[in-house]
């Protein structure tokens, strides 16, 4: 098949973790001998925060890590739908594109159905800002993949789609994978951008409390923490490590004896059934993992075998010291954590339920012609 994807980027994963799941499920489509061609703004504002900080070997080192994967960068003033799309089966357009974009694609769709048109929604703003996702035109789309059910169930709810599918994320396996890099450096890491207002709390009561209360050995890794914050973690005896490479977590992961989770907030309280791809990542690499609440609704993991739960910050230091003190607990976590990720969780599962989706469409389509 010939997938045509366009994102927010391909290449930035800087406060993009959109790009994480993309990477992963366009390797996936390689490998299975799909054609994917993926198109991203050249004026991405994660691109050019990558590149601000970290310069072109930013750049060149996503490439020497993902060698099967390259993005066509784009001017949307300038940019030839009809060149790109003319060959199409299967055509994503993620909500992070400008509503200009998302209406000129669906246009060309109206024009040419010949290919399957989705919207794929992989953020809170359907809850935490529902006027703006009212704005994105999808009447042309043949749908939208949401990844989770409660989002699904609110573009139908609402009207602003004609039909919505889940399709959740999944991890990497080809990146995200169990290493063996000898004895530990430290008890816990997190691996997680600063939340811009919506877990600044949580970050508190689920990582800075237990690490300073048990006196573990910890980093955190991420991107946009304020003064205030890096003084916090620095208090607690918390290293900070700053941006990382989505593709680099297993090495990291690899030198800890754990890990935890800490969704933001519209996740955990409005959001429930949508874990966010983290704990997918961590899982993969065979780290014991405690998370912070949400509500797993749709059932995607074995609470307490794949992972903890911690209700609160006395919770989450039980949990650590438990999961620390007890190597077969420790073990056992890791071993069935990997083992739900490889069984159900794959960018592969993903890039098959994406298929399926679209061949269905295509034989309800044929089916109707017949009808008609």
């Amino acid at each position: 098949m010939r997938f045509v994807i366009f994102t927010h980027s391909l290449v930035s994963d800087w406060n993009h973790g959109n790009a994480h799941f993309l990477r992963g499920l366009a390797t996936a489509m390689v490998r299975a001998r799909h054609e994917v061609r993926i198109f991203e703004p050249e004026d991405g504002w994660s691109r050019e925060n990558l590149l601000r900080e970290h310069g072109e070997a930013a750049i060149a080192a996503f490439e020497n890590a993902y060698p099967l994967l390259q993005s066509t960068l784009y001017d949307e003033t300038t940019l030839n739908l009809s060149a790109i799309l003319e060959t199409a089966d299967v055509v994503l357009v993620h909500e992070w594109n400008t509503p200009a974009l998302v209406r000129r694609v669906g246009e060309h769709h109206r024009l040419y159905p010949f290919y399957r048109l989705y919207f794929h929604d992989t953020h809170h703003r359907s809850v935490t800002e529902p006027e703006a996702m009212a704005a994105y035109d999808l009447q042309h789309y043949d749908g939208v993949l949401a990844y989770g059910k409660v989002i699904r169930d609110l573009y139908l709810r609402n009207g602003w789609a004609r039909d919505a599918w889940t399709w959740h994320e999944a991890a990497d396996t080809s990146v995200f994978r169990p290493l063996n890099r000898g004895p530990k450096v430290g008890d816990v890491v997190w691996i997680g951008n600063w939340g811009d207002g919506e877990r600044t709390e949580e970050i508190r009561e689920f990582l800075i409390g237990p690490v300073k209360a048990l006196g573990l050995r910890a980093k955190v890794y991420g991107v946009r923490y304020p003064d205030e914050a890096r003084e916090a973690l620095a208090a607690a005896g918390i290293e900070y490590g700053g941006y990382l490479p989505n593709y680099e977590a297993p090495e990291v992961f690899a030198r800890y004896r754990a890990t935890v989770h800490i969704p933001r907030r519209p996740y955990a309280r409005a959001l429930p059934g949508i874990p966010t791809i983290r704990p997918f990542e961590a899982m993969a690499c065979g780290i014991p993992l405690v998370s912070a609440p949400w509500r797993d609704s749709e059932r995607l993991f074995r609470e307490g075998r794949d992972f903890l739960f911690a209700r609160d910050g006395e919770e989450m230091t039980r949990q650590l010291r438990r999961v620390l003190g007890d190597d077969e607990l420790a073990r056992d976590l890791a071993a069935c954590g990997l083992e739900t990720i490889r069984s159900r969780h794959t960018c592969a599962h993903r890039m098959n339920e994406l298929i399926a989706i679209a061949g269905e469409e295509k034989t309800m389509a044929a089916q109707g012609r017949q009808n008609g």
